[in-house]
This record gives structure tokens, sequence and C-alpha cells, in this order.
């Protein structure tokens, strides 16, 4: 049974690889060839998404336009996009065109296409354009890449221009930093990219004897470094607190105070609860089964009495009558599960505001609420390893994260300064002695 489970897990993995290997290189199109801004790009994102739940709800391996068109008739109806709302018009849009990415490795928006095309003319226009035809041959380059390289380079020429330099003679070290120092105000042209994509250029140049001299060596390395931001937590009163804010004689009160006490108390992920199915009850073995729809991992956690009694409670006395295998559903007519994750966060984020617990300054969605569960373990002195199991963390290095905010834990791991013996200090004829 153990090994079935590891084989699936290890299978539902390599399935989620793939599909976000393919939705980042088309979002990274997207942005590239399209100009498309973070937000829009965001909107597609949800999108995928949906899609990305839909094939771990029924364990698909391998995206295709075929379950495109599962997930669109099963989200629609079998509606057509004139009959959408404009936000289910954006799900339609980036469904289809993440399967028309995966056929044809592009997506075909005419009219921007056109805007983004790019000339590369004089000898400094030419000398780039093999360069890019030399990467795309020998590399074997994506297309989402080689625009990639396309849109920065012009960029860089189109700033040789109008500093009046045609060629690779009048560029020299100086006149490449002023182009970097200048970068922090170009929209849509991170520096990391643009300077990895100028080293390699002039290493090319060196290596096809166009320069003398090796610039891509001088060229500073820009160095990206992603510091999150320190998770916000809530104390074990506040906790508390939330909990008894909730009216739990109204139906979706009992839902509400169950979704809440599975991030709470278990830590579980929002997009876990939203999913979560009546099969991953395992009532006789008092257990939580499931995969995780962010890593692709199996998860088993226990069924604690408060959880157990509450999900209960909801299931008899608040859940309306449905034949849905998911757990909790939407509080009004048809009563449908939840579309996404982000249902789960409005019930958190509404629950702490009427509890009037200070959020100002803090997160307040179930993330927090799950950093604040793993806050209290270590507190608790308990080891990283099982902190990592009841999270579902794919290994203890994901887990440290937690370690940034408790201080307490980590004075008691400073030790004692062993006592100094008397007479260790005198001093003879300059030489310490004891």
């Amino acid at each position: 049974m153990v090994q079935s489970i590891h084989l699936s897990d290890c299978i539902m993995e390599k399935q989620l690889q793939y599909f976000n290997r393919l939705t980042s290189d088309a979002a990274e199109y997207l942005c590239s060839v399209h100009g498309f801004s973070i937000r829009t790009i965001g909107h597609y994102k949800g999108g995928w998404r949906i899609i990305k739940e839909y094939m771990i709800a029924k364990k698909l391996r391998k995206y295709s336009a075929a379950i495109g068109k599962k997930v669109l008739n099963a989200r629609f109806n079998k509606r057509g996009i004139r009959d959408l709302s404009r936000d289910e018009k954006q799900i339609y849009n980036s469904v289809v065109r993440l399967s028309e990415f995966q056929k044809w490795g592009k997506i075909n928006l005419q009219p921007l296409m056109e805007r983004r095309k790019f000339s590369f003319n004089g000898q400094l226009g030419r000398a780039i354009e093999k360069f890019i035809n030399h990467k795309e041959v020998n590399d074997r380059l994506s297309l989402v890449r080689i625009w990639g390289y396309q849109r920065h380079l012009h960029a860089f020429l189109k700033y040789c221009k109008s500093k009046d330099v045609h060629s690779l003679s009048k560029i020299d070290l100086t006149f490449i930093l002023q182009f970097i120092r200048q970068l922090d105000s170009w929209k849509g042209h991170p520096i990391y990219q643009m300077i990895s994509m100028l080293r390699n250029f002039f290493k090319y140049a060196y290596d096809q004897k166009l320069l003398s001299i090796n610039f891509s060596e001088r060229i500073p390395r820009y160095r990206l470094v992603s510091q999150p931001k320190l998770p916000s937590t809530y104390s074990k009163e506040e906790i508390v607190r939330l909990l008894k804010s909730i009216d739990r004689s109204a139906s979706i009160g009992k839902r509400d105070y169950a979704v809440i006490l599975l991030a709470a108390r278990l830590g579980l992920r929002a997009s876990d609860i939203s999913r979560l199915k009546f099969e991953n009850l395992n009532w006789k073995n008092s257990s939580i089964e499931l995969v995780q729809m962010k890593t692709g991992k199996a998860l088993t956690l226990p069924l604690l009495a408060d959880v157990g009694n509450a999900i209960i409670d909801y299931l008899k006395h608040g859940r309306p009558k449905s034949e849905e295998s998911f757990i909790f559903l939407t509080e009004r007519p048809p009563f449908g599960h939840f579309p996404s994750s982000n249902v789960v966060t409005h019930i958190v984020q509404r629950a702490f505001r009427r509890a009037g617990i200070t959020i100002t300054g803090r997160r307040f969605g179930p993330h927090a609420l799950r950093h604040s569960l793993g806050f209290r373990m270590l507190q608790e002195s308990t080891v990283l390893p099982v902190i990592s199991e009841v999270l579902g963390h794919k290994s203890s290095e994901s887990t440290r994260y937690y370690l940034r905010i408790d201080l307490q834990s980590m004075q008691q791991c400073v030790l004692d300064i062993p006592p100094v013996r008397d007479g260790f200090y005198m001093q003879k004829g300059g030489v310490f002695y004891e």
C-alpha cells in the first residue's frame, strides 16, 4: 500500500513538473512576445490553476487540448464564449491559448505580433542578428527565448543608435556600463535578463574575433536575490478568538468554522481545503489522506477530534443536499464546489475582520494560519522533520523558513560560556600561562 502511494506520488509529481514548465513558458512568451503586463499574466495563471486542479482531481497524466476542452465543458456547461462573463472569458482564453502554445510553440495574437517585430540593421544590428541565429541553431533555444533575445538586444541597439554608435568598434566597457546604469528606469526590461544577454553577446563577438577585448568578463554579474518577507503569524489566543467569533448556529457558520479549523489546526493550504473530498476522509483510521495540489505529494494528517466534529456538524446540519464529491459547497444555489481556493481565502479574511483582531501590517488569510501553526510547533521545540511532515513540505529545507520568525527558540540554542579556572589569565613575561 505504501509503495503504491509513493509510485502514484512520483507520477503525479512528474505530471506537475511538465504542466508547470508548460505554463511557465507560456507566461514568458506572453511577456516577451506580446508585452503582457504582470497583472494580465496573473489572470492567465488563474485560469491555468483551474486546469491544474482538474487534472489532479481526475488523476490525469499529461495536459492536452482535449483536457482543456473538458475543463471548459465542466466549467461552463457547454456555453459559448458570447454567453460568458468577463471573468469567465478570461478563463476561457487562458485554456485556449495554453492549448495553442502547447501545439505550436506560440500564441497567435496577430495585431500584437505585428507591433512586436524587431529590425536589426547596420553593422551592429547585423552582428546582433547573427548572434541570435547562432544561439537558435547551437543552443536549440525555444521560440520564447529567441524572442527574449531579440527584444532585449533590440533595446540595446536602439540605445546605441541614440548615442550615434553604429559599430562594435565604437563600443567600450564604459559605454556598456553607462547603458546598464540607466536600465533602472526602463520598464519591461529586467536588469538581470539584459545583463545576461549582453554578456552572451559580447562573448560571442570576442570568440568570432569581432572584438579584440572580451567585455563579457568585465561586465559585472547581476545577482538576483529574492528575500521573502517575514510571514505573518497570530498567537494562540488570537486564533481562539477568531474561532469563537464564528456564528456556528448558521449553516454558513458551520462551514466556515470547519474550513478555518483545517487551516489553523492542520495547516492545510487553501487549495487543498477547497478540493477536499469525502474520499480524503478516512474515518476508520481517523486521518485525512490527500495529494497536495502545490507539490503533488501525498499527505496524511491525523483527523483531530475538534476538526472531525466540525466537519460532521457541517455535513449533518449545514451542508446543502448535493451529489457533489467535494465536502465544502458554496452557500448559494446551485450549491456547487468552491470554484477556486480564493473562496477559502475570503472566508478566513471575513472571519478575521469580524473578530476584530488587529491585522494592520499583517497578512490575514489561510496561509497566515498555516504559518502560525508552524511557529507554535517550533516554539514547542518540535523537530524540523516533524514540522515538515505536518506542513507537507518536500524537505526540511523548506521548513527552515519558519526559523526566521522564532527568536525565542533561537535564543535557546545559545551555548553557555564554560567557566575559566583561576589563574588562567595571569601573565608572566608577556606570555599568558596557567
